[in-house]
């Protein structure tokens, strides 16, 4: 006579009416349980099975809810959600060089940076969004936030050819850069990579500084590429080549870049992207509203470019919500290819998961929902009446669901949203901090 083996010990047991592990892809598994202990993802298995193996701590049963891995921001600059709406509808260098740099120049600090930051992650879990790619100034104030606020980010070394708060020269750049890696390499959830802000902003000395380094360290290199047709006109009439080229000629062409937006593309450099193992960040909602262009999303698909999806800043998006932008990704997709098959649902969620986690290194760590990897979470509620009758989940999620409408949120295991309230951030004091920001820089915009 044998004895049935005893019930496996677990911190949590997550049951969901759907699960969407992401790995394998387009994947839904119905009435599912995820088992979690230490952070990690222990096992994904029917519920009625996983009641029988685990003894948890607790269980979450949510019959309604479709449980998703978190959403993966690739590109943001999360300062600047202090300068939400601080001047829209406008061209992307008018925008830039009249309206956001002179505005920076006069706020940009610690403070800055740290409420700014408070605030993003504030919305972006509530949004479901659990990891990010950060690519702004004062990186040391960047990585401490982020770890306090116990979020999981790529933090970007900033370089760019003029002075700014953060540093005065090149060199500056570099030393600073430097320590913040040393300072932060061992950090569970915080990450760094170079982030040279763009081929017209950074001299070919400084990427051949990047290149070596990252070579030497082990980093990915973040950086804004053929945002708008100008800036690569620009680049052909001042280097008598387009900027991928350049980059190509200066070794940065690589499975370690992320390149965000490109609007801007031939077949050749898609193929070049693919052979290379370039990972392209796509921020369909900021490029529309900055009439920057159109990424070719669906050519590379085709060519097997791995896609991954972001937000951009809060000053040009106008928010970090990556359900808006996986539809709108999707719905892009097709317009522009002329393929109401281009960027399926599911390939849409992928970007915004698993493409993202991969393109930051961090794909063995989290982007699916796979035993062995970081318990990072969503879970939406699919019981709405905007999200009835629910056929499929993932078709639901990526052309029904709003932001509102998830409910719980865990990184590494930790959960930090519950039942839709944020579990250790202070929602009125953040409130009050931006407020106190909005004063600050109405002031600066009329002089007084």
């Amino acid at each position: 006579m044998t004895t049935a083996a005893a019930p496996q010990a677990c911190d949590l047991l997550i049951e969901a009416g759907w699960v969407v592990p992401v790995e394998p892809h387009a994947v839904v598994l119905e009435d599912h349980a995820v088992a979690i202990r230490d952070g990690l993802i222990l096992a994904v298995l029917p519920r009625a099975e996983a009641r029988l193996r685990f003894a948890a701590t607790q269980v979450l049963s949510r019959p309604g809810s479709v449980l998703i891995p978190g959403l993966v921001n690739a590109h943001c600059h999360n300062p600047m959600t202090l300068l939400r709406g601080v001047a829209d509808d406008l061209p992307l260098m008018t925008w830039l060089q009249q309206h956001i740099w002179p505005i920076e120049g006069q706020v940009i600090g610690p403070d800055f940076v740290a409420d700014g930051i408070e605030l993003a992650v504030a919305e972006m879990l509530r949004g479901g969004t659990t990891a990010c790619n950060e690519n702004y100034f004062f990186p040391d104030v960047q990585a401490a936030t982020y770890s306090r606020l116990g979020f999981r980010a790529l933090v970007g070394l900033p370089v760019i050819e003029f002075p700014t708060a953060w540093a005065k020269s090149q060199d500056e750049y570099f030393d600073k850069a430097l320590e913040v890696h040393d300072n932060w390499r061992r950090d569970p959830l915080v990450r760094t990579c170079f982030a040279p802000h763009a081929p017209y902003t950074v001299s070919d000395a400084s990427f051949e500084r990047i290149r070596m380094l990252t070579d030497q360290l082990d980093l990915l290199v973040h950086c804004h590429v053929h945002e708008t047709a100008q800036e690569v006109e620009d680049s052909q009439r001042q280097n008598g080549m387009r900027q991928i080229a350049r980059l190509d000629r200066l070794g940065l062409v690589s499975d370690r870049l992320i390149a965000v937006h490109m609007t801007q593309l031939t077949d050749a450099e898609i193929a070049l992207c693919a052979e290379r193992g370039v990972s392209v960040a796509h921020c369909p909602e900021s490029n529309l509203k900055l009439a920057s262009g159109f990424c070719p999303v669906h050519k590379l698909h085709q060519a097997g470019v791995n896609l991954a999806l972001g937000t951009d800043g809060c000053a040009s998006n106008n928010d970090l919500d990556m359900f808006g932008e996986m539809r709108t990704a999707a719905l892009l997709a097709k317009g522009v290819s002329g393929d109401a098959s281009a960027l399926d649902a599911a390939s849409a969620l992928r970007m915004a998961t698993l493409g993202s986690a991969r393109a930051m290194g961090l794909g063995e760590l989290v982007g699916s929902i796979e035993p062995g990897k970081q318990a990072d979470l969503a879970l939406v509620d699919l019981d709405a009446l905007e999200t009835q009758p629910m056929f499929h989940a993932i078709s639901q999620l990526v052309y029904a669901t709003g932001r509102h409408q998830v409910t719980d949120v865990w990184v590494a295991g930790v959960r930090k949203l519950a039942d839709g309230a944020l579990t250790d951030l202070d929602a009125g004091a953040i409130r009050a901090k931006a407020r106190q920001w909005r004063q600050r820089i109405l002031g600066i915009r009329t002089g007084a």
